[in-house]
C-alpha cells in the first residue's frame, strides 16, 4: 500500500532526509520509502520511483513530503514521524542561535559576514537583507536564478560589500573554514576562485608545500559568465589589493567567457602584487601549477611503476572542477563524470557528504571491458564524508582495474591527508600527489 502524508512548512537538509529514510526502509513491511522536501524536482523523482500519490501531488516547495509503499503503512508512518520528532543532540559548544538576521545582528554585533544556506527560492531574499544591513555574504544554496545572482552582486558593489555564490561552497576568510573547506596555514597567498574544489585543491597544495592563505574567497561558478561579467571576482580582487597581509594573488576558474576573462586579467595587471591565473582550458594551466608558481616551489617528482592497461580512463568525480582540469588533461583517452552535477544529486546529498553514490557508478565501469583505468578524487575538509577513502575501497573489492587516486586535503583535517593516503595505497590504489598528476598518470597508463 502507498501512502503519501505532508508536513506544511517543514525544512530538512537533505543529508537528514537521507538518513532518516534508510532508517525508515529498514523497518518491517517495507518495501520503498522516502522523505523529501516537495520541490518540483523532487516530485518527479517519486513519480518516477511510484512513491507519489495524489496527496503528494498537493506538496509546496516549504514542505516536507514522507512517501511510504509498505504493507503496515499506518506503522511505518508513525515511526517515521517519531524519528522527525528526535531532537538531535546539544552540542556542548555554547553557540547561540537566532530566527533572523536581524536577531542575529543584536547577538553579534560585530559581524560583517552572513552564511545563507536555506532553499534556494528563498537564499536571494536572505541574502538581500543581509546585503542591506550592511553585511557581506556568503550564499551556499544552489538553485538561484543567475538574474538574482547578477542582482546581488550589484547591490553589493554600490554599497562595497562583498557576495561570495550562489551556490559557493568553499572559503577560509581570515583562517577561518566556511563550509567545504580544509586546515590550511595563514600565510600570504590570495585566492580568489570560482571553483570551490578548485579553491580546496590549490590551497592543499600550497599548505602541503609549506604556505599558507591569507584569505580564499570562492565566488561561485557562474561569475565568469558573460551575463554575470566577474562583479564577485573583481570585488575580491579589489579586496585583496587592499590587504596588507596578501602578497600574492591566485585566480581560479573553469573556462571563463572570453571577454570577461580579459576583463580579469586586465584588472589583475593594474595590481602591484605578484599574481597567478589559472584559467582551466586556456595554454594547458592545472591547478597543480598554479599552486606551485604561487609558492615558487614544485611538488616532489612522481616515479611511478604502473603496469598498462588496455581500454579507456574512466574518472569518477565528486569534485566538479576537479573532473573539468582531468577530462581537458585526459583528451581522447578517456572522460570524467562529474557527480556532484544536478543530473546526480536531484533529492539526494551531494558525493563529497555521502560518496556512496559513486559506488553505484563504480560497478558499472567495473562491468564494462572498454574501461582499463579508474580515476578518482578523495576531498577531505570540513562537511566532507568522515572515511572516503574506506567508502571507495568498498566499491572496488573485487576489481582487477588499475585504480588511481588523488587526494585534496592536509593534515589537519579531520580525515587526515595521510591517513586517507595509506588507506588506499594499502587496497592496491595508487595515490598521485595532486589531481593533474593523478589524470596525467592515468593517460600515460592506457594503450588502445
Amino acid at each position: 500500500m502507498l501512502a503519501n502524508r505532508i508536513e506544511r512548512g517543514r525544512y530538512l537538509d537533505s543529508v537528514a532526509l537521507m538518513r532518516i529514510s534508510r532508517r525508515v526502509m529498514e523497518l518491517a513491511g517495507v518495501e520503498a520509502a522516502s522523505l523529501m522536501i516537495g520541490t518540483p524536482s523532487n516530485k518527479d523523482l517519486l513519480r518516477e520511483a511510484g512513491l507519489l500519490s495524489a496527496d503528494g501531488e498537493d506538496a509546496e516547495p516549504n514542505d516536507l513530503v514522507i512517501a511510504v509503499r509498505a504493507s503496515n503503512v499506518a506503522a511505518v508512518m508513525d515511526a517515521a514521524l517519531a524519528m522527525l520528532a528526535e531532537k538531535p543532540a546539544q552540542a556542548s559548544n555554547g553557540l547561540r542561535t537566532a530566527s533572523s538576521v536581524r536577531r542575529a545582528l543584536e547577538l553579534e554585533p560585530q559581524a560583517n559576514l552572513a552564511l545563507i544556506s536555506v532553499p534556494g527560492a528563498f537564499a536571494a531574499q536572505e541574502a538581500r537583507q543581509a546585503l542591506e544591513r550592511g553585511l557581506n555574504v556568503m550564499v551556499f544554496s544552489d538553485n538561484v536564478s543567475i538574474d538574482d545572482e547578477v542582482a546581488l552582486k550589484r547591490l553589493a558593489k554600490d554599497k562595497r560589500l562583498l557576495v561570495m555564490g550562489p551556490d559557493c561552497g568553499t572559503a577560509l576568510i581570515a583562517g577561518a573554514p566556511l563550509a567545504f573547506a580544509n586546515v590550511v596555514p595563514r600565510g600570504e597567498i590570495g585566492i580568489v576562485s570560482a571553483s570551490g574544489t578548485g579553491l580546496q585543491e590549490v590551497s592543499c597544495l600550497i599548505a602541503r608545500l609549506g604556505g599558507g592563505v591569507s584569505h580564499g574567497i570562492g565566488v561561485g561558478g557562474r561569475d565568469l559568465d558573460e551575463r554575470v561579467g566577474a562583479l564577485g571576482m573583481l570585488s575580491a580582487i579589489d579586496l585583496l589589493d587592499a590587504d596588507h597581509a596578501t602578497k600574492t594573488l591566485v585566480l581560479i576558474s573553469k573556462p571563463p567567457s572570453p571577454r570577461v576573462a580579459s576583463t580579469v586579467l586586465e584588472r589583475v595587471r593594474q595590481s602591484k602584487k605578484r599574481s597567478v591565473v589559472c584559467f582551466l582550458g586556456s595554454e594547458g594551466s592545472t591547478l597543480t601549477q598554479a599552486a606551485e608558481q604561487a609558492m615558487g616551489k614544485e611538488l616532489a617528482a612522481e616515479t611511478p611503476s604502473l603496469a598498462r592497461a588496455k581500454g579507456r580512463v574512466k574518472g569518477l568525480y565528486c569534485g566538479g572542477t576537479l573532473a573539468a582540469e582531468a577530462e581537458l588533461m585526459l583528451g581522447d583517452a578517456g572522460e570524467c563524470v562529474d557527480l556532484g552535477d544536478d543530473q546526480y544529486t536531484r533529492g539526494r546529498p551531494h558525493p563529497m557528504i555521502e560518496p556512496e553514490l559513486r559506488n553505484e557508478h563504480i560497478r558499472t565501469a567495473l562491468a564494462d571491458p572498454a574501461i582499463g583505468v579508474l580515476l578518482f578524487d578523495l576531498v577531505l575538509g570540513f562537511g566532507a564524508h568522515a572515511d572516503p577513502a574506506g567508502v571507495l575501497i568498498d566499491g572496488l573489492k573485487g576489481s582487477r582495474k588499475l585504480a588511481i587516486a588523488s587526494v585534496t586535503g592536509t593534515e589537519g583535517d579531520p580525515q587526515g591527508f595521510s591517513r586517507q593516503a595509506e588507506k588506499l595505497r594499502a587496497a592496491g590504489v595508487h595515490v598521485a600527489s595532486s589531481n593533474a598528476r593523478a589524470a596525467a598518470l592515468a593517460k600515460s597508463s592506457v594503450s588502445s
